[in-house]
């Protein structure tokens, strides 16, 4: 198939309806939450928590009824959503277990050197629904990927990497592990790895990154994150399965006026491109998108469709910020107005906005204004909050 040439303001509308962030697309219930998870492949899990974690952020900015922690019922109740290494530490469909078996392959070998300390464990979860790293008194110290670590977190968490175990809830950072046979169904557990080759890999997570994204491009990023750790896809890896899907018919190239590298959509994304360049979107509505939101993946890229820089600024030393140390991008109609800084006072309740910067080029005008508003009122409902303070000028 031919390269399909598009404009700049065509891609963004593409990415806000395939993100159900557009008054049209908004998600009407909680329910819409699973097919979504499953459409993108993964959304990002960070423990962080300042106005909500992550992946609340993520899905306020798309689902009407949404509110904070409603995402544990998914992952800890129905179990319709796991806790997986993806995209670093992510949120995935549970259909998606068997894929994850390249990852899981690697993680056996650990268990295997300490099959004492596993069988331990393994042994205290088969009497007890779940326990945390504190329940066990392995106080060796480890080699552990992100450096020396107690022998009871490392095994816990190398055990649910190698799906022996799953995350059975969390209470703030501290997370619980329970045996994944209790809660995963046979089925999925012992399902043959899909991808019967490592070439069938590849080409899954370069097409799984394309969705998660919506829309990509071959260059390298934070979109590809966790896709080498999970199944060694690095530079040459990724050309090659790109090409595939271009022979297998599975993706489409996108030539963009005024870029210089080709975008590239899943080809069943087709029929949603043609119906948004025939229905330019309404998006009257401004939302705040979370720091590590599926569609800013890839920040180039976003600079370059968006015109908008956006750095996440929490690992950033305080003197060296520009804005704050957990601001939203603010969304309204195809672009970008503004930045929000907000926290909550969880005694009272409130939800503070710390800070408002306008981007450059946008004057601050009065539906703007009144839009911002209207969302803070639901970002505070979402946030549990039953008052708003403001400590800036909006």
């Amino acid at each position: 198939m031919q390269p399909i040439i598009l404009t700049k303001p065509q891609i963004r509308q593409f990415l806000l309806t395939y993100h159900h962030l557009t008054d049209d697309t908004a998600m009407m219930n909680n329910n819409q939450i699973i097919d979504y998870v499953h459409k993108v492949g993964c959304i990002q899990f960070d423990p962080l928590e300042v106005a909500g974690r992550n992946a609340d952020l993520v899905i306020q900015s798309r689902c009407l009824t949404y509110k904070k922690g409603d995402l544990e019922s998914f992952l800890y109740q129905d179990r319709y959503l796991f806790d997986v290494w993806d995209k670093n530490m992510s949120i995935s469909s549970v259909e998606d277990w068997p894929y994850f078996s390249r990852f899981r392959v690697k993680h056996f070998l650990w268990c295997e050197k300490h099959h004492e300390t596993v069988q331990q464990i393994t042994e205290y979860l088969s009497h007890h629904e779940f326990a945390s790293s504190s329940d066990f008194s392995l106080e060796e110290k480890v080699d552990w990927h992100y450096g020396p670590q107690r022998l009871a977190k490392a095994a816990l968490e190398c055990m649910c990497y190698a799906g022996l175990a799953i995350v059975h809830h969390k209470k703030g950072s501290r997370r619980y592990y329970g045996l994944s046979e209790r809660y995963i169904s046979k089925e999925l557990i012992y399902m043959d790895d899909p991808n019967k080759s490592e070439e069938d890999y590849y080409k899954w997570a370069v097409l799984r990154r394309i969705n998660s994204v919506g829309m990509l491009w071959n260059r390298q990023s934070d979109a590809w994150l966790g896709t080498a750790v999970s199944g060694g896809l690095k530079g040459p890896q990724r050309n090659s399965a790109f090409a595939g899907l271009l022979a297998d018919d599975k993706i489409i190239e996108i030539q963009v006026e005024d870029m210089k590298y080709p975008l590239y959509i899943a080809k069943d994304n087709l029929e949603l491109l043609n119906s948004v360049l025939s229905n330019p979107i309404a998006n009257k509505s401004a939302r705040f998108i979370a720091p590590l939101d599926n569609m800013l993946w890839d920040r180039k890229l976003i600079a370059q469709l968006f015109d908008f820089e956006y750095k996440w600024e929490v690992y950033t030393p305080a003197v060296e910020r520009k804005y704050g140390y957990y601001v939203l991008p603010v969304l309204y109609n195809d672009g970008f107005i503004g930045r929000i800084e907000m926290e909550t006072d969880k005694k009272s309740h409130t939800l503070i906005v710390k800070g408002f910067w306008w981007e450059k080029n946008i004057k601050p005008l009065a539906k703007y204004r009144s839009s911002i508003m209207k969302s803070l009122n639901k970002f505070a409902k979402y946030n549990r909050c039953e008052n708003i303070t403001l400590r800036c000028e909006i």
